[in-house]
């Protein structure tokens, strides 16, 4: 089992930066992938970043590339997002969430999930 606790969400104007950390409970944290996703009102929940569990490999979702990074510090249980140059259309709640398989894409690969940290980015 793991558990996941996100924080360093809030409101930010346009192009403001955040970081989104996500804290991890349990021992086995640095065999799981993790993700990131988002869900804004009435939208479905979209990928927005992921890392492999071993040697930092990265994904990101197109309309983050170059402004989202996203790191693990395995020795911290945590994983982070950091959020550059944020734009209105970044307003949702960030989920973070961990698997034991994978870090790909697909929500549904992903077993554990946090209980999300609002972002609003105004304009």
């Amino acid at each position: 089992q793991v558990q996941l606790v996100e924080s360093g969400g809030g409101l930010v104007q346009a192009g403001g930066s955040l970081r989104l950390s996500c804290a991890a409970s349990g021992r086995t944290f640095s065999s799981y992938g993790m993700g990131w996703f988002r869900q804004a009102p009435g939208k479905e929940r979209e990928f927005v970043a992921s890392i492999s569990w071993n040697i930092g490999r990265t994904q990101y979702a197109d309309s983050v590339k170059g402004r989202f990074a996203i790191s693990r510090d395995n020795a911290k249980n945590t994983v982070y997002l950091r959020m550059n140059s944020l734009k209105p259309e970044d307003t949702a709640v960030y989920y973070c969430a961990a698997s034991a398989t994978t870090y790909g894409t697909s929500s549904g690969s992903y077993v554990f999930w946090g209980q999300g940290t609002q972002v609003t980015v105004s304009s």
